[in-house]
């Protein structure tokens, strides 16, 4: 079924076939279709899903329209759906609401429900404790596979995945793991003991959530064990929620590279002043530091008089410069996000970035000369001047863009703000002054 099939059904009141039709959707189509419609016919469209869809649909669902779905249903209604969800999107949308609903759905929900979401409310934001959730499988060591399975069978529909099965002891401490691949292919009589993996790996639940999908991407995990300090297994986290995160910390950087205040509202829904108030500072204070650079040409005033055609080559050379220190930054901190390198590698960094700077320089100074003298017209001395001045802004730049990112993260700050409009600022000034004191010196004593 189509958006436009979809809308159609609506406004012939076709309300059974709608519910006939959306029963054999995927949930998040259903999701998508939902976030086109007006308001009205979102909440139309929800109270017509078959109950056992509706709340996987509505974990779909963008924070927004979460919220105004669920304050146009009944108790009844909203109670259902956060009993339904997995306890890990109920604590997202419950961190999301206004604190008098949020009263209101707690005091409704089931006392497990409830439990649970508090236990995940209670962790501090974009910890490992914030993002997992506690349905998972757990057997003890002594169980045979033929009881493993039967417990899985009773208790996995309530599960977010039995993919991976763990094993806890009495303390509930975690001492191994067991995929459902070994259960099934195992002879019912033996013991979990005998198939369980001993050399687990987990995060502890204040470990930061893009270190946790580090690691599920570095070991190719579809879920990853969360545990307490004393290795008491309160949760897991599962790769579609990794998916996410990884989607947010991207987006976070990309937005920090663009000196643009990171948030998560999407672009659709964002509103002009939004826009302005996460732009402007920013904005400001790199015109504030842009000020440096007339500073640096009005030193020079007496050089620009002198050589007028000097001013016909700043924009190239700062375009350049401020183009090689982004190349360089942004190569740096993708480097550090995937922690392939770290600040002790600051040394082998520059020596690479030096290397690879001499030969971008080398050879834009050579085609620039040529280009000088044969398109622009001008004597050899001020070419030399200018392609000279390309190669230690060039220099200067990869340097300059590579360097600051490491000592910001050896800082404690994020790396992507360090990045091209920042970058750009200081490398316009750093060329500047290189060209105009190449300039004064060579040109005056050419003269």
């Amino acid at each position: 079924m189509t958006l436009l099939e979809l809308e159609n059904l609506i406004e012939e009141k076709q309300y059974q076939d709608l519910r006939t039709e959306m029963a054999e959707l995927n949930e998040a189509d259903i999701a998508d279709m939902m976030e086109e419609l007006p308001k009205e016919r979102q909440i139309l469209v929800f109270r017509l899903l078959p109950k056992d869809m509706a709340a996987d649909v509505f974990s779909f669902l963008p924070t927004d329209v979460q919220q105004e779905i669920i304050t146009s249903l009944t108790d009844a209604e909203a109670t259902n759906i956060i009993n339904n969800l997995m306890a890990d999107d109920a604590a997202d949308l419950m961190e999301e609401m206004p604190a008098s609903i949020v009263k209101k759905l707690l005091s409704n929900a089931s006392p497990e429900a409830r439990r649970d979401i508090n236990h995940l409310l209670k962790f501090p934001e974009d910890s490992a404790g914030s993002i997992m959730t506690v349905e998972f499988v757990d057997l003890k060591e002594d169980l045979t596979v033929e009881q493993s399975l039967v417990r899985i069978r009773r208790i996995g529909l309530d599960k977010e995945t039995i993919n991976t099965c763990y094993v806890l002891d009495n303390r509930r401490r975690l001492i191994g793991i067991v995929p459902l691949r070994m259960l099934i292919l195992s002879p019912p009589d033996t013991l979990i003991s005998e198939i369980m993996e001993e050399n687990v790996i987990s995060v502890e639940t204040l470990t930061d959530q893009e270190e946790v999908a580090q690691m599920i991407s570095k070991y190719d995990f579809m879920s990853i064990p969360v545990v307490d300090s004393e290795n008491r297994l309160v949760g897991i986290i599962t790769v579609d929620d990794i998916v996410d995160i990884i989607q947010e910390e991207a987006t976070e950087d990309i937005q920090k590279m663009a000196a643009i205040v990171p948030t998560d509202e999407p672009y659709p829904k964002m509103t002009v002043f939004t826009i302005w108030k996460k732009r402007v500072g920013w904005l400001l204070l790199l015109m504030i530091s842009a000020t440096f650079t007339g500073k640096i040409i009005t030193a020079y005033n007496d050089a620009l008089g002198s050589f007028i055609i000097l001013t016909a080559f700043i924009p190239m050379l700062m375009d350049t410069g401020g183009n090689c220190g982004s190349q360089a930054s942004t190569t740096i901190i993708r480097a550090l996000s995937l922690q392939e390198i770290e600040f002790g590698d600051l040394g082998r960094v520059l020596i690479k970035e030096f290397g690879a700077a001499i030969c971008c320089g080398a050879t834009l100074a050579v085609a620039n000369f040529f280009k000088l003298i044969i398109v622009d017209g001008v004597t050899p001395i001020v070419a030399f001047v200018v392609c000279l001045t390309l190669v230690v802004a060039v220099v200067c730049a990869n340097i300059v863009g590579s360097a600051l990112p490491m000592f910001a993260r050896k800082l404690g700050f994020d790396p992507a703000v360090m990045a091209s409009p920042f970058i750009t600022t200081i490398i316009d000034a750093v060329t500047l002054s290189i060209y105009f004191v190449l300039a004064t010196h060579i040109l005056h004593l050419a003269t």
